[in-house]
């Protein structure tokens, strides 16, 4: 990333956005080539050029870091998702949608067992109400299609649909001893088709709530 000294003594808003979005990418990247466990603050200021204590002027910790890019991440994917909803399978289609989204599976994955770790309250509270308007947000665009489906029914299968994700993205995507392990024939039912069996799922959570 960029090091001259007008990013680093950046002051205007603008300037400001582009400090904090070139701090995102990173992290999208750094996801991208090794786990979040191994990702800490000053590892993502290395790389983005920045010394550790600038990069805490935008995110007290790595886990806010997270966050932001988890927001960040399922916004966009809810820009262009409704191109991809099929009305006549629409837990299948969100599922095959998801799996093109791993960045938003792997933080999901993540939110209880460690990104809600590190962090003070006011830091989760902004993450939580920026992320409960984002699911507010994808279950108006399953009324839209679903009318049959209830507001607070849309709501719960979101939830029920960030869940699931968290659950089974793990065992898809597991590390390579247990990746190699699962080649062997007799351990053919442990493989997790991520699309296929979230869609399964999500095809019994709604006809549940319907």
């Amino acid at each position: 990333m960029s090091s001259d000294l007008d990013f680093q003594r950046a002051r205007s808003p603008e300037q400001r956005e582009a400090r904090r979005r070139a701090i995102l990418g990173v992290a999208a990247e750094s996801l991208a080539e090794m786990p979040l466990s191994e990702i800490s603050l000053r590892e993502l200021a290395r790389r983005v050029g920045l010394s550790k204590t600038n990069v805490v002027r935008y995110f007290e910790t790595r886990e806010a870091v997270f966050f932001a890019l988890l927001n960040q991440s399922v916004s966009e994917w809810l820009d262009v998702l409704p191109a991809n909803l099929d009305s006549h399978r629409l837990p299948e289609s969100l599922a095959e949608s998801l799996a093109q989204r791993p960045l938003v599976c792997e933080l999901w994955s993540a939110l209880g067992t460690e990104l809600e770790r590190n962090i003070s309250a006011s830091a989760v509270l902004e993450f939580k109400l920026a992320h409960s308007a984002l699911q507010a947000r994808l279950a108006a665009m399953l009324t839209e299609r679903i009318p049959a489906l209830t507001e607070p029914a849309a709501r719960e299968f979101v939830a029920m649909t960030i869940l699931l994700v968290a659950g089974l993205w793990p065992f898809a995507n597991p590390a390579p001893p247990v990746t190699e392990a699962l080649l062997d024939p007799r351990l053919a039912p442990s493989r997790v088709d991520f699309p296929a069996r979230l869609g399964r799922a999500l095809h019994v959570v709604l006809d549940g709530l319907l």
